[in-house]
């Protein structure tokens, strides 16, 4: 008997579209089946904080309409309340505080998914109040009403000041529980077994952000081995939503991977939506700030766009005119008591109060630093055989022999530093950048490295406010690069507050 060849090949794709179409009705029969997606607060925790939003919301928008209200019309309650134009102001005041509260829900600022999530979060608090503002002024204008102007001046900067403290605060606190392992949404991650790995210690290194990694689904399914101990291999990418509703997972993120199609990340949206778990795509860019981000839709892709980092212009122009007026201001402050530790240092060790010292600053040009000075005189001189000849990029040495007893109160408070504002009106320096190195430093630089010269070096710096010498080098480097590449002025406003902070409650210095 002889066995027709084609119809062999027939039978068998027969067989595989049999099994496809076999496939499809089951995953049809289960999504028919399966529970409504979850929508709003998820669970405890969610319902948790959400509820802790929404009390901080309505007592600083009470705050903030009853301190508008008081201030502008009602100094005294007992005696005007009732008078024509304040009483008609309290009504105004208690469906204002009713709309706010509403508005700042429409806007997602209470969304358990951006909660503690800093910048986003304070931009919705931000868009609602002034969405309201701005709809109670067409509303006004449309009525002929003439609403006070000073009742509006006060009780919207105050109402902002007072949602952006309490949400700061409500942050702190959960930043701090989620670091205890409280408040975290289960997360599975899909991709390949390398963006799998670096997405998991980033996970786990920015543990405010909240996501707790329960399980891994990558190319080869069980039969790789999983890159982090203790987080099962699920399956493929094709497995992760039985994966999902199998362990009851809150995000499914999804890295790089050869598997990662658009048809196969738009079939896994839809197979999600029956468990309510969030699809999460991380795309392949690391340490861009989302200000430099765009997204364009392209043909129903969304298409991510780069803005390229911006060394100069007008913001540098700001950032310039910004460092002189506050170095300025911070000088006059801390002149005298400058004047009393130069003088200490001078009747503590022989040699001179001030230490100066050739580093390298901005496109690789030398300048030369200031500080109060911390070691010994002959400290230089013996660097090279305190390291046996073995001088690295980042040398700190926890317990440097050279240093001096004042020395080490100067250093672990950062007040050896302030010497450095006259670097900074002179304009070899910023209040805010990677930290200036030696030239035998910077020699050793690489390719990546080199870029910490295309800003000023700072007085302070992103390193130096997320744990300064604990971090590793590797930490410390890769935020200053960040800090290069995604400068803006209220970052270094920020960083410049939480160096405040350290300067009373050091961590990491010596």
């Amino acid at each position: 008997m002889t066995i027709d060849p084609n119809a062999a090949d027939v039978d068998r794709e027969a067989a595989e579209l049999k099994a496809q179409l076999d496939r499809e009705a089951d995953r049809l029969a289960a999504s028919m089946t399966a529970p409504p997606p979850r929508r709003g607060p998820a669970g405890p925790w969610q319902e948790i904080v959400y509820g802790r939003a929404l009390f901080v919301d309505i007592a600083a928008v009470v705050a903030a309409v009853a301190l508008g209200y008081v201030l502008r019309f009602d100094r005294q309650v007992q005696v005007e309340l009732f008078e024509p134009r304040g009483g008609q102001y309290v009504l105004i005041s208690v469906v204002l505080a009713e709309a706010w509260v509403i508005a700042l829900g429409l806007a997602g600022a209470r969304s358990p998914r951006i909660l503690g999530s800093g910048r986003d979060e304070y931009i919705r608090v931000a868009r609602g109040t002034l969405a309201l503002f701005g709809l109670t002024a067409i509303v006004c204008y449309l009525v002929k009403f003439d609403l006070a102007r000073s009742y509006v001046a006060v009780t919207l900067p105050l109402g902002l000041v007072f949602l952006v403290v309490g949400r700061r605060i409500l942050a702190v606190r959960l930043h701090a529980e989620r670091a205890h392992g409280r408040f975290q949404r289960r997360t599975l991650i899909v991709g390949a077994r390398d963006a799998v790995l670096d997405l998991c210690r980033r996970v786990e290194r920015a543990h405010e952000a909240g996501f707790l990694v329960v399980g891994v689904c990558l190319p080869g399914g069980t039969n790789i081995p999983s890159p982090v101990d203790e987080v099962p291999v699920l399956g493929r990418m094709e497995d992760a939503a039985e994966a999902a509703r199998a362990i009851d997972v809150d995000v499914v993120a999804v890295t790089a991977s050869d598997s990662a199609t658009p048809e196969a990340l738009k079939q896994l949206a839809w197979d999600l939506e029956a468990t309510g778990a969030e699809l999460v795509v991380v795309p392949a860019l690391a340490d861009v700030a989302s200000p430099r981000l765009l997204i364009t839709p392209v043909d129903g892709v969304p298409v991510v766009q780069v803005a390229p980092p911006g060394y100069t212009g007008l913001q540098h122009a700001i950032k310039r005119v910004f460092d002189i007026v506050v170095a300025a201001l911070i000088g006059v402050v801390v002149a005298v008591p400058l004047l009393v530790l130069a003088l200490c240092v001078r009747l503590t060790s022989p040699g001179p109060a001030m230490f100066r010292q050739q580093r390298i600053g901005l496109n690789g040009r030398p300048f030369t630093l200031y500080k109060l000075r911390s070691m010994r005189p002959d400290a230089e001189a013996s660097l090279v055989e305190l390291l046996d000849g073995d001088v690295g990029v980042f040398y700190k040495r926890k317990d440097d022999p050279r240093v001096t007893r004042l020395g080490r109160f100067l250093r672990k408070y950062s007040l050896d530093e302030f010497p450095q504002l006259l670097n900074v009106i002179k304009g070899d320096m910023s209040l805010v950048g990677p930290r200036p190195q030696v030239a035998l430093e910077v020699a050793q630089y690489d390719d990546a490295l080199r870029r910490r010269l295309f800003v000023k070096p700072g007085l302070t710096g992103l390193w130096q406010v997320s744990g300064r010498n604990d971090l590793s080098i590797d930490q410390g480097t890769r935020l200053d690069l960040y800090y290069v590449e995604n400068w803006s002025l209220l970052g270094d406003i920020g960083i410049m507050l939480r160096t405040a902070r350290e300067v009373f409650a050091p961590s990491g210095a010596y």
